[in-house]
């Protein structure tokens, strides 16, 4: 099969530890190369696996979920007691601009064209358990929350879930975690700046949607705000608060509640 990307690099099984493998792809919508941590089970004769794409917040890269939460720990684990299915998770970086993307397009790059199409097209081609049949869910924290939520709304179709944890709900939140100009988010249309206003305008084929917030996290008025407006215009969603702040411990818990979530479709 020809490969869509003009070079692709993918780690060595033999050096390889507790079933990470990493994917570096070059993009156009990146205007360079995008890497790609994905957890890989460890199983025989596995076909199709759904694909989590899983984002990480500000600051962070692909690597973030794995080695500040353990999250292929989690996850192995939950396969091996029976509570979930078997399942790829894809943890891409952001593009790297700044401090944080968004994962909108924007300064002559197309970070969400890299997280919808590319990263899933870099894993069918390298991992073999997935394959053009393979279920996508798509998952995140923070500003990945953010990312989840909105790209998930943005393009039903695409995703058999969505969710987020502790998530930004409209680009112009993005001041309180980076020193870049916020206007460098602005899109076009401002309909796609915002988690509510994509989720109404799509409201007849959204997939299932759940979200939850830590009670002391700086963003839960943001998150109750959501699902106040959800309510308000009758979209069925799963909302959750739960002790915890904006924090690794709390993510490191709740990615369990997604992972629970994607089992069910």
């Amino acid at each position: 099969m020809m490969s869509k990307f003009r070079t692709t690099e993918i780690s060595n099984p033999e050096f390889e530890s507790n079933n990470l493998r990493f994917i570096t792809v070059r993009t156009p919508n990146l205007n360079g190369r995008g890497d790609i941590c994905v957890f890989v089970p460890p199983f025989e004769d596995l076909k199709d696996l759904p694909i989590v794409t899983l984002m990480h917040g500000v600051y962070g890269s692909a690597w973030i979920w794995a080695h500040k939460a353990g999250v292929h720990f989690t996850a192995l684990k939950m396969m091996e007691e029976g509570l979930i299915k078997p399942m790829v998770i894809a943890m891409p970086s952001d593009g790297l601009w700044g401090d944080g993307s968004a994962y909108l397009p924007h300064n002559n790059a197309h970070y969400e064209k890299w997280i919808v199409e590319d990263v899933i097209d870099a894993v069918r081609e390298n991992i073999d358990c997935t394959s053009e049949k393979s279920k996508l869910f798509i998952s995140g924290l923070s500003m990945g929350g953010y990312g989840a939520l909105r790209l998930g709304a943005k393009f039903p179709e695409r995703y058999q879930a969505i969710t987020g944890h502790s998530s930004m709900t409209n680009k112009n939140q993005m001041h309180l975690f980076v020193e870049e100009n916020e206007s460098n988010f602005n899109q076009f249309d401002p309909i796609n700046e915002d988690v509510l206003s994509l989720i109404i305008k799509n409201k007849k084929q959204l997939p299932p949607i759940r979200f939850d917030c830590g009670k002391e996290d700086l963003l839960i008025e943001y998150n109750r705000n959501l699902h106040k407006g959800l309510t308000d215009a009758n979209i069925n969603h799963q909302y959750q608060e739960f002790e915890g702040a904006h924090e690794w411990p709390y993510w490191q818990e709740h990615i369990k509640d997604s992972l629970l979530f994607f089992n069910g479709f």
